[in-house]
């Protein structure tokens, strides 16, 4: 009785409201269903996508542990019932729909950075981020460099000098930089097919290592030439499934 009750979680959705609240059509609604269909039932079969599920689909194994995979996961479940129902699949795709305006791609971004949702950035907040996507990308950068990065960062974003990003200052940061904002779109989503959208970082960190090196530039910040590094999330396609 409890898995026909979950599976009508996937089923009752109504792909016409979807579209209504999102920027997918109802023909890319139906096509991501097929893909929630094979991802909520990658280790059971019922209905709901769950932390593990998530991580399979996007690092390739339910057992990776990953702080961005963690806020991501995180933001996705808006009801906070620890799995992801079709409806909130669709929703937190929507932000990375090609359509979706940069302002909701920002704010998602701020939302994915705040790890400890107080309602701003702190500085331990970003290095923590850029150190976790650094040991998954198996790359390494100095404590100097990273400093170097965050100071620069927070010099030009800290409007008002108190240490931390706020959403105001935040919007006003990536308006001047919009480039920081690239990765928070992935173009297939207009040209869907049954394979997992994977934000899993899989490039970036090589060329940031190079544009941030104290040779070649030691005022680097967020932006630069670091796609990795900045307030980015990236989506690039793996067979994972």
């Amino acid at each position: 009785m409890g898995c026909c009750c979950s599976k009508e979680r996937l089923h009752l959705q109504d792909p016409a409201l979807l579209a209504s609240q999102t920027y997918f059509k109802i023909s890319e609604i139906e096509a991501l269903h097929v893909l929630f269909k094979k991802l909520s039932s990658s280790m059971v079969d019922d209905g709901v996508i769950s932390k593990e599920e998530f991580q399979l689909g996007i690092l390739g194994s339910s057992k990776e542990r990953s702080l961005f995979t963690d806020r991501l996961f995180q933001l996705f479940d808006s009801k906070r019932d620890g799995v992801i129902e079709f409806g909130e699949f669709i929703r937190g795709l929507s932000v990375f729909h090609p359509a979706a305006p940069q302002a909701q791609k920002a704010d998602f971004a701020f939302r994915l950075y705040d790890i400890c949702q107080k309602g701003f950035i702190e500085r331990e907040e970003v290095k923590e981020m850029i150190c976790a996507l650094l040991s998954e990308s198996d790359l390494v950068l100095s404590n100097d460099i990273i400093e170097v990065v965050l100071d620069k960062t927070f010099e030009e974003a800290d409007l008002k000098g108190d240490g931390r990003i706020d959403p105001e200052e935040w919007q006003e940061f990536v308006g001047r930089k919009p480039s920081l904002l690239r990765n928070m779109t992935i173009p297939y989503l207009k040209d869907l097919n049954t394979q997992f959208p994977s934000f899993k970082q899989t490039s970036g960190i090589e060329d940031y290592t190079s544009s941030s090196s104290p040779e070649k530039n030691s005022s680097s910040s967020l932006e630069g030439e670091s796609p990795q590094c900045e307030h980015q999330y990236y989506a690039t396609k793996r067979d994972n499934l």
